[in-house]
């Protein structure tokens, strides 16, 4: 009886002490530079306003100029905004040098990547080669481009890289090129993570389920589905059946309402942990269904993965021939 009382009491002291340990903060981070991209809506949008009026120095990169001028219309004059398409690595370097005259010896302290997207979300022999390369070029080689490009400014802070994966990252549960974007994603993290560590760059890599966010519109997901499901060579959709779509729709849809997390704010909350943490952690797994499904499915035997992602499948028509 008394082994396991000191047992127990040995496993409250530890978590205790980890309790500690985690909300230990970074001092004198007001006016420190922070690199923010994909700010034009969602988790980037987000953050930035939150680290702007948190006293950091925010450099956001957008994609268009109207997602630039209305965050700069709701944000400090301490703020600036940046026009960047992460695919074009010349872009990205003069956003690099841009931001280096700006820091000049200073350096960026935290530098958050954000920008990504969807792309087409469908069984892979609907799919061609260039459904599969924009997702990789924005979520993985983009992501990829602007760290490198910024990596001197952050080894001169001795600062923080936070990298915007996706549970989508631990597990593929559909076809197409996000889910080999963010698998790319977390191997890229885990060899920067080892790689900075001796230059006292930390990096942290952020894991979310399923948020509303422009990126995770159903309806949009749906409509480009649908748009190359009307391409398919007949032979195609006779294996599939003239009512798959409409029938996948549906359990999609479901799904969808009881993944959804309709806050986005834990996301950034742990953004926040992982650029002002003293010690932050390798990984954040963020909302509802990543934590109590994705994450926990993804440890699991291929068998049992397996046999829970294709019970939510709808029977194709080639099935029932045989």
């Amino acid at each position: 009886m008394l082994f396991y009382v000191l047992l127990f009491l040995g496993i409250v002291s530890l978590w205790w002490r980890w309790r500690a340990k985690d909300r230990m903060k970074v001092t004198n981070l007001t006016g420190k530079y922070i690199f923010i991209t994909g700010c034009d809506t969602g988790f980037g949008n987000m953050a930035a306003k939150i680290f702007d009026k948190k006293g950091f120095r925010v450099f956001a990169s957008c994609l268009t100029e109207t997602g630039a001028r209305e965050l700069k219309a709701v944000t400090s004059k301490q703020l600036q905004t940046v026009l960047l398409d992460v695919r074009d690595s010349d872009n990205v370097k003069k956003v690099a040098a841009w931001v280096k005259a700006e820091v000049q010896s200073e350096g960026v302290f935290p530098k958050k990547n954000n920008a990504g997207i969807m792309g087409p979300s469908a069984p892979t022999d609907w799919l061609d080669i260039e459904h599969f390369r924009e997702p990789i070029e924005v979520n993985l080689i983009g992501l990829i481009s602007v760290t490198i490009n910024m990596l001197p400014l952050i080894k001169k802070a001795k600062g923080r890289i936070v990298n915007v994966s996706s549970v989508g990252g631990r597990l593929a549960f559909s076809g197409g090129g996000y889910f080999p974007s963010k698998f790319g994603v977390e191997g890229f993290n885990d060899s920067l993570r080892r790689d900075m560590k001796a230059f006292g760059v930390k990096v942290c890599c952020i894991q979310p389920g399923l948020f509303k966010t422009a990126l995770s519109n159903p309806a949009r997901i749906m409509k480009e589905k649908e748009v190359i499901w009307k391409k398919l060579p007949p032979d195609i959709k006779k294996q599939y059946g003239e009512e798959y779509f409409h029938k996948d729709a549906a359990k999609k849809q479901k799904l969808s309402n009881i993944c959804l997390n309709m806050d986005i704010s834990p996301v950034v909350q742990c953004m926040e942990h992982a650029l002002t943490s003293l010690h932050p952690r390798a990984h954040y797994i963020v909302g509802k269904d990543a934590k109590l499904f994705w994450n926990p499915l993804s440890r699991m035997p291929a068998v049992i993965q397996d046999f829970l992602l294709l019970w939510n499948r709808v029977e194709l028509a080639f099935s029932h021939a045989k």
